[in-house]
């Protein structure tokens, strides 16, 4: 594991409005098209938080899918919805933050990122100037209602969910976040933006949920992605190790298999003991330093 990171100077300048509470540094980042805005701790994460609304929506402010604050010398990160909640975990946000700290404070090819609930090991396939590829281990995926959580008993392997928009048969899965994988249902954008607001906040899921539409053609998972607190995607993580795992807990695919999104393509692979390895892209977009009196 590499210990030697340097400071950039976006780290230095937030570190130093602490007592203004007026700009921030930020640096952008896409990983198959979802993207981040990425902040480097200290910051004023009470002043930053609240105006997210506007921070990442697209027409009135930078536009994203969240943000990350990340602490490079406890090699930690915060995953913040554009809603202001807070994330447990984001597949893409972690590969995000993972090239973070290769390009901008010097991490070696082997690190871990810590979570709120666990380190998570990346080893880097590939750096350049913008961009790193990194192998991600996402951890164990769970099939118990407990791990989710949802109100059912036991494994729920095959869930029928009502809907204003319909009837669907789902797999629940945990991947440190829950996920609701649909299969029978078209796997088109419009199917996914008319159920997932409705699968989003079901009953059934007292903390909200991830939803997939899922189907295996030609060896490979196609998802659609509607995102607990950020609304559709056009690539997610977590959400990729979630469809892959059902598929592959279904006896649709093997132990590795491309997942294929409308923003790219990410493999995953389960180990032997259960592990499973995400390998994808996240590439450097821009710069920006922002008054948030603007956004108050």
């Amino acid at each position: 594991m590499s210990r030697h990171f340097r400071q950039p100077s976006c780290a230095r300048t937030n570190s130093s409005i602490i007592g203004t509470l007026s700009q921030i540094d930020l640096i952008k980042y896409q990983a198959l098209g979802n993207d981040y805005l990425v902040l480097d701790m200290p910051a004023p994460l009470d002043e930053i938080v609240p105006v997210l609304p506007l921070l990442c929506d697209r027409n009135r402010g930078l536009g994203a899918d969240g943000l990350l604050a990340f602490d490079a010398r406890a090699m930690s990160v915060r995953i913040f919805n554009p809603d202001s909640s807070e994330a447990q975990k984001s597949g893409n946000g972690l590969r995000i933050i993972a090239a973070h700290a290769v390009l901008e404070h010097g991490a070696g090819d082997r690190f871990e990122l810590k979570t709120t609930d666990r380190s998570n090991a990346v080893l880097v396939k590939a750096r350049g100037r913008s961009q790193v590829v990194t192998q991600l281990d996402i951890g164990r995926a769970s099939f118990r209602a407990a791990d989710l959580p949802a109100r059912f008993e036991g494994e729920p392997d095959q869930v029928e969910l009502d809907t204003a928009a319909g009837t669907v048969q789902a797999m629940l899965v945990s991947v440190g976040n829950p996920h609701c994988v649909v299969f029978g249902q078209p796997v088109t954008r419009e199917r996914c933006v008319e159920l997932g607001p409705h699968l989003e906040r079901h009953p059934a899921f007292p903390e909200r949920t991830n939803v997939q539409l899922c189907e295996v053609a030609d060896g490979f998972v196609y998802i659609q992605i509607w995102e607990r607190g950020a609304g559709y995607t056009l690539a997610s993580g977590t959400s990729a190790s979630a469809a892959a795992a059902a598929c592959m807990r279904r006896g649709l695919v093997d132990d590795t298999v491309g997942v294929v999104m409308p923003g790219g393509s990410l493999v995953v692979h389960r180990e032997v003991d259960g592990r499973l390895l995400q390998t994808g892209p996240a590439r450097r977009v821009y710069r920006a330093r922002v008054d948030l009196a603007d956004f108050r």
